[in-house]
Order: C-alpha cells, then sequence, then structure tokens
C-alpha cells in the first residue's frame, strides 16, 4: 500500500532497533527481567530519567496504563482524564475493568488539562458517598496532536501533590513531544513532578514493547505484583529491553520523532491555503487534523489510508511516522488538492 496517514502504529521497525532484536535472540537468558539485557536497559533508562527512577517493561500501552492506574488507586477512587484521551477513549473500559475505578472526564478546547479546569471536582473531597479522585492523568503529546510545556506539567504536578494525588502521564508519544520542545524526554515528564509516566517506543521505531518510569517510591513495592496480576510481565523480556536500548542509543528516539513532526508540519504548510481545508488544532507533533467537506472524505481514502476523527464535524486525522518522506507528504498533499478541488 502506499504510505498510510492513518497512525504512527502503522509504521515498520527502525533497522537498528531490529538488530538489537537479533542480537539479543543469541543464547540463552534467564526469564522475567533477570537477564543482561534488561539489567543494561534499566541502567540506560536511569541515566535518562535518573538513579531513582524505576523501570518495568510491558507488552503495550494499554497494559502499561492499566497497570500504572491500578498501582495508584483502589476501587473507591477516580481518575481524572481529558475527554480525548486515549485512557477515556480508546481502552475498550480497561482502567474500570481492571482498576475498578471511575474516570471523570474533562472537556477540553485543545487536550490538554490545567488546574483551572480541575478545581471543580474537588468540592465532594472527603464525602463518603462520592468516588474519590486519586490521580490527574495527561497525555504527552496529547490526543490532539498538542504539547504540554514543561511549566504546564509542572504547574499540574503541584496542584495534584497538593491534594495528595498522583501525576500519570501517558507517554506513547513523548518522543515526538521532547522533539517538539526541543528538550530531553525527562525534561518534559518526569522532572516536572510526573509520578508514573507510562514511556511509549511502538509508535516511534519499536516493534512492541512500553515501559512505565516510575519515579514515586509508595508505588514501586506494589507494581511487581500488579504487573504480574494484569498480565503485562514478559518471560522474555530481553526482546523488549534490547528494543530500548537502541532507542535510546545516540538519542535515536529524537532522530525518529523529529522526522515525523516535521513530516506533519511540511503536510500542514502544504494543506493550509487549500480550498475547503480548515487546520482546526495547533500542530505541534506529528499529527494534523483538518476539516474537509465530508462528502470528499471516502474519495481521498481511496489514494490513501487515514481515519476520521469526528465524524459530526467531518474532522479528519492525518498522521505521519518515522519513516514518513517528503516525496511521501507531497504526493498526498497534491491528491488532497485534487480530490478537493
Amino acid at each position: 500500500m502506499k504510505r498510510s496517514f492513518g497512525s504512527d502504529n502503522h509504521s515498520g521497525v527502525h533497522e537498528k532497533i531490529m538488530v538489537a532484536i537479533l542480537r539479543a535472540n543469541e543464547g540463552d537468558e534467564i526469564a522475567y527481567g533477570e537477564d543482561k539485557f534488561t539489567e543494561k536497559a534499566i541502567g540506560d533508562m536511569q541515566y535518562v530519567f535518573g538513579e531513582e527512577a524505576r523501570i518495568f517493561f510491558v507488552f503495550n500501552g494499554t497494559g502499561a496504563n492499566t497497570v500504572a492506574i491500578k498501582s495508584m488507586t483502589r476501587s473507591f477512587n477516580s481518575v481524572i482524564a481529558s475527554e480525548s484521551s486515549h485512557l477515556h477513549v480508546d481502552e475498550c473500559g480497561s482502567t474500570e475493568n481492571f482498576c475498578g475505578t471511575k474516570i471523570n472526564v474533562l472537556k477540553t478546547p485543545d487536550g490538554k488539562l490545567t488546574p483551572e479546569l480541575l478545581e471543580p471536582l474537588f468540592h465532594g473531597r472527603g464525602d463518603q458517598h462520592r468516588v474519590q479522585p486519586k490521580v490527574v492523568s495527561i497525555t504527552q503529546s496529547t490526543e490532539l496532536g498538542t504539547v504540554y510545556t514543561s511549566q504546564e506539567v509542572r504547574a499540574l504536578a503541584d496542584f495534584a501533590h497538593g491534594k495528595g494525588m498522583f501525576l500519570h502521564m501517558d507517554g506513547a508519544r513523548l518522543a515526538n513531544a521532547a522533539a517538539h520542545l526541543k528538550t530531553g524526554l525527562a525534561e518534559v515528564s518526569t522532572q516536572c513532578g510526573v509520578d508514573v509516566l507510562s514511556l511509549g517506543g511502538t509508535k516511534n521505531g519499536m516493534m512492541l514493547g512500553e515501559a512505565l518510569v516510575v519515579m514515586n517510591k509508595e508505588i514501586v513495592s506494589e507494581l511487581l505484583f500488579f504487573r504480574k496480576q494484569g498480565m503485562q510481565l514478559p518471560s522474555k523480556m530481553r526482546y523488549i529491553s534490547a528494543q530500548f536500548r537502541a532507542l535510546l542509543r545516540k538519542s535515536l528516539w529524537k532522530k525518529l520523532a523529529d522526522n515525523a513532526n516535521k513530516m506533519a508540519g511540511l503536510l500542514a504548510h502544504g494543506v493550509k491555503d487549500l480550498k475547503n481545508v480548515e487546520i482546526v488544532y495547533p500542530v505541534e507533533s506529528n499529527a494534523v487534523f483538518a476539516k474537509i467537506p465530508k462528502d470528499k472524505i471516502e474519495e481521498l481514502q481511496k489514494h490513501f489510508f487515514f481515519y476520521v476523527w469526528d465524524e459530526d464535524e467531518s474532522i479528519v486525522r492525518w498522521m505521519t511516522h518515522w519513516q514518513t518522506s517528503k516525496e511521501d507528504v507531497i504526493e498526498f498533499v497534491d491528491k488532497i488538492a485534487e480530490v478537493l478541488g
């Protein structure tokens, strides 16, 4: 098929990561994280996030988020998240099912929570008849392609901690956020007060696997058991660990995320003056959200794959990734101009 603009999950595996998997395949290793690849990967992660960080490798993003929330909540607690969050929209009720916790969702104009939006949810704090908010969960970058600055994350962390709560970050696209802000991974996440980070790799060149980066000591002791109970403990963990080592080496993550972001910027620039195209959210990572005529969507999808984000508003999502090329974008822009007339 032609280059997909549907999702960064549609991309292939970077060759350096594939080589790392093959190297991890040599010989026997003790299972469940007792191997040399995992030991070295944890060291690499702690170099990035600090020696106090505790690292737990898991299979996928939904599993990472679910185990993270489980480690911070009890059944009478709730999680506060954006209405557009992956946690709320695209995880099939995993948090509610496995954690037994309610998700309080808030409308946001740009996908980002703020202390001002959160404050009204605390009027019933301490009331035995109401669920008790315990976690604020944010996504970096957001599902709308926008990015929290380090100051915005710190403000949310200070707010949450001031209420006796935890701050969780779904960092499936943290690399794209850091590339946009021209910082390291920790500078826009754990260094800003995030208690638990779900760190993604699959959307940025890896085959599979995510990691939990835990900064809060209260959470660490029980998370081992929640990971196993949540069916997220890989027996052959070395294959996930090896991929993260390759992704971190010489900041490969940044190179890959930079390309995805630049191609989204090129796409946005190419369509911004086209007739019948309205970009509806700031393009800050690797996603372009555009409002186009509803009767043109199906015709355009015959040529390039992409998803409809909001059918009622006729908003589509065009995503780029580490393999997207300038030529791919130009061809897509030309087809958009042709179809939309």
